[in-house]
């Protein structure tokens, strides 16, 4: 009864799944064809079927060789990072590994087949992934291997550093994600959808990685606590508490609270840049892969401020919301009325005496003011009474029907993917 009560309070969840599951997901993600690809290539999208969630959907939407060309970024960058998280290889052969990594690319026969981790067959295989970059245009080649050294360069100086000041977090972030706002940036100035101001303007790129990554690295800090791994930086917990593990103790909740908060109010900060990217985008395919994990953040961010169950386990935004996020962020006007949406569900639940609660108003001033400008902000959907009364009825009826057809869009519904 858990999940009707959840749909009778969000009507427009029923509405979207069901308009998702019958097809409406084609508008955002049309299918792709792989009947026609050569036998490497369909390897690389099983490849980036298995180890991606949240984006093989939104890769096979791209358009044209713009799609081959993300699909070999996403599978390199993802056999770089499965080489950086398999603790199974000692450092003494690590840091050399993520040095070199880029140059396997035009190395035929290059391949790693003694890694642990799940992912291990794009290591394993590498030889057909490096096959079908080799493919590629040039101009996408340099962008894909020069991102890759860059990002092992900076994967190997964080192997033995931790987070501490909020610069090295960015700095981090940069690294891991960035750099992949970067990359994608530049290819998609390279395949000429999108202009070349896109593929140059870094510090936006780099924004829009930064503000995926922080929301996740905000999202799963008790994951990373279970896990060993500690991605908050320093000098914020430090203010809160002795170690960052003892966020995590009941009795120090009101404090890890504070501390959340205030990382929050630091990732909002990468809002306006992201909507100033977003409004340079003219290709809708673009549009759609780069907006729809954007809105995702926000909604995330919005659940998990203020919230105790950080500590205490996942924060998830629910899948009907997911669904109507993807189906709305099809255009600059609707992502603003999403962002503006979330960030006053934000400013309604700052506390008073939270420390950082004028910054945090401070960032919300600036996210509306970047919403604002440009038009109305009525593209949401809005539904008639009774049309609500219908969805509530529906609910009753079907909940448990939904709650197993559901359960086919879990794919999509991921905030981010590491």
């Amino acid at each position: 009864m858990e999940l009707l009560r959840k749909w009778l309070g969000h009507p427009e969840d029923i509405y979207n799944l069901l308009r998702f599951k019958m097809g409406g997901y084609r508008a955002v993600m049309p299918r792709m064809d792989t009947d026609s690809l050569g036998c490497g290539l369909r390897t690389c999208y099983r490849y980036l079927n298995q180890t991606s969630r949240s984006f093989a959907a939104v890769i096979q939407a791209l358009d044209g060789e713009l799609r081959h060309a993300v699909c070999i970024f996403y599978l390199v960058l993802r056999a770089l990072d499965t080489v950086e998280d398999d603790m199974s290889i000692p450092l003494d052969v690590k840091v050399p590994m993520l040095h070199e990594f880029h140059s396997h690319l035009y190395q035929p026969d290059w391949k790693y087949t003694e890694s642990k981790e799940k992912d291990r067959q794009v290591l394993e295989d590498f030889p057909t992934i490096s096959m079908e970059f080799r493919k590629l245009s040039k101009v996408y080649q340099d962008v894909i291997s020069d991102i890759c050294h860059k990002m092992g360069v900076g994967m190997a100086e964080f192997l033995e550093k931790k987070v501490d000041s909020q610069q090295e977090w960015d700095k981090y972030c940069h690294y891991v994600a960035g750099l992949v706002g970067i990359g994608l940036s530049r290819l998609f100035s390279a395949s000429e959808l999108e202009d070349s101001i896109v593929g140059q303007d870094t510090d936006l790129a780099n924004s829009m990685g930064l503000f995926l990554q922080k929301t996740n690295i905000i999202r799963d800090y008790l994951e990373d606590q279970m896990e060993g791994r500690e991605f908050w930086p320093r000098e914020v917990w430090s203010r809160y508490a002795k170690k960052l593990s003892d966020l995590a103790k009941p009795e120090n909740i009101d404090v890890a609270v504070q501390c959340l908060n205030e990382l929050i109010t630091n990732a909002l900060h990468h809002v306006p840049d992201v909507l100033t990217y977003l409004s340079r985008l003219k290709n809708q395919s673009v549009f759609n892969f780069c907006a729809i994990p954007q809105v995702m953040a926000i909604a995330t961010l919005a659940a998990c401020y203020n919230n105790q169950q950080v500590f205490r386990g996942m924060v998830k935004i629910r899948k009907g919301q997911a669904v109507t996020l993807m189906m709305d962020a099809t255009n600059i006007q609707a992502v603003k009325a999403i962002m503006y949406q979330y960030v006053e569900e934000i400013y309604q639940k700052i506390p008073s005496t939270d420390p950082s609660c004028h910054k945090t108003q401070q960032a919300i001033a600036a996210i509306r003011a970047a919403s604002l400008p440009g038009g109305p902000m009525a593209s949401r959907h809005h539904y008639s009474p009774i049309y609500l009364s219908c969805a509530m009825l529906l609910a009753a009826l079907s909940w448990q029907y939904l709650s197993t057809l559901s359960k086919a869009t879990e794919e999509y519904v991921q905030a981010g993917d590491n």
